[in-house]
């Protein structure tokens, strides 16, 4: 089985490398990427595996942010032009880590009749420790996030969708779900989505920046919650006070981890370790005695916290069904309604041709 990964990037030096390099010694075959107008690195990132034969490299120039055509167009060149049996639309600074196995293993266990399978975002936080890596400093995870309604804060349970290869597939804004490959795996999510969103007050200002000024140029998007707090931070000089209010230092940690609302989670970390050389910052490669990355199955602890973070996903997807079969509803009562006035005038003026003529 062939895995392809997609990848949408732009000024995000300080993780991409990391994040390719792990999805393909996790099991992905190929990525298919677009960089929209980096300036720091990224596009040099990109670039080098484009040479390595392990990454296809499109360029977009749009300041419109037009992340599902943009990613829609890959998910479909992975299909059609590069073999993938399953695609994984991530975005940078996302880590899908499988439950057991590899990504072929878990992917490879769908059952055939369905075209989707889910991944729980698990967002990481940001530490005081200043090594510039950020896997080094970002090892404290989120293990009550809020619901998706919650308008109070930006950390929210998620869910990510892998799906099957597809020259038909439509990727829907924010990667969380695609139509046209089939029915959907529900309750089940194999694969964490290791979610680092805000690495350090320079990139956090750089996406505050770039990521508002995009998606508000995209008149179909109504820029989200974290956008628009980032970009007033930003707008008023507080972008550093806003990155700290999400560090973690030490008494918080000690205080989260007594209440189980945080968890130290090293995984990441460990894993990158042993892909990375520690005196340039590469990664390695997979291949020819070079293992990849192998993923042991959690203890029936873990399981159990699992899947009670994953629990209001399966809640959010029972009302996101309900509210979809609500507008179905709606559309076809509409449908009828309008069959019924076209009835009536067809009636009307049949009705009208039959009187006779003065």
């Amino acid at each position: 089985m062939k895995v392809a990964l997609t990848l949408l990037a732009r000024d995000e030096a300080d993780v991409v490398d990391a994040q390719i390099a792990f999805h393909l010694h996790a099991g992905a075959d190929f990525v298919v990427a677009t960089d929209n107008r980096s300036e720091d690195g990224t596009t040099e990132i990109l670039e080098r595996y484009e040479r390595a034969g392990v990454l296809r490299l499109l360029h977009e120039d749009g300041e419109d942010m037009r992340q599902d055509l943009w990613v829609t167009r890959m998910a479909r060149l992975a299909a059609t032009e590069h073999g993938a049996d399953w695609v994984i639309n991530a975005d940078a600074d996302e880590f899908w880590w499988p439950r057991s196995g590899s990504l072929p293993d878990v992917l490879g266990a769908v059952p055939e009749r369905y075209g989707v399978v889910r991944g729980c975002w698990r967002h990481f936080l940001p530490g005081p420790s200043e090594d510039p890596f950020f896997a080094e400093r970002m090892t404290v995870r989120l293990c009550a996030p809020a619901h998706p309604g919650d308008k109070t804060t930006i950390y929210h349970a998620h869910q990510k969708v892998a799906h099957r290869a597809s020259p038909d597939v439509r990727v829907l804004p924010g990667n969380h779900d695609v139509e046209g490959v089939g029915d959907t795996l529900r309750g089940w999510h194999p694969l964490e989505v290791l979610h680092f969103s805000f690495r350090s007050v320079e990139q956090v200002e750089r996406k505050a920046r770039v990521g508002y000024e995009g998606w508000s140029r995209n008149p179909e998007h109504e820029p989200t919650l974290h956008h628009l707090l980032a970009y007033d931070a930003y707008r008023e000089g507080r972008i550093g006070e806003y990155y700290g209010s999400f560090v973690v230092d030490d008494e918080a940690l000690a205080r989260g981890v007594a209440d189980g609302t945080l968890a130290v989670d090293t995984r990441l970390r460990d894993a990158l370790r042993t892909i990375r050389d520690p005196a340039t910052g590469s990664f390695t490669l997979p291949g020819p005695g070079v293992p990849g990355l192998r993923f042991p199955r959690p203890a029936a602890a873990d399981d159990a916290a699992y899947a009670s973070e994953a629990s209001v996903l399966t809640e959010v997807d029972g009302i996101v069904r309900a509210e979809q079969r609500v507008d179905a509803l709606e559309h076809r009562l509409v449908g009828l309604e309008r069959g019924y006035a076209a009835r009536l005038r067809a009636a009307g003026r049949r009705a009208r041709r039959t009187l006779p003529r003065r």
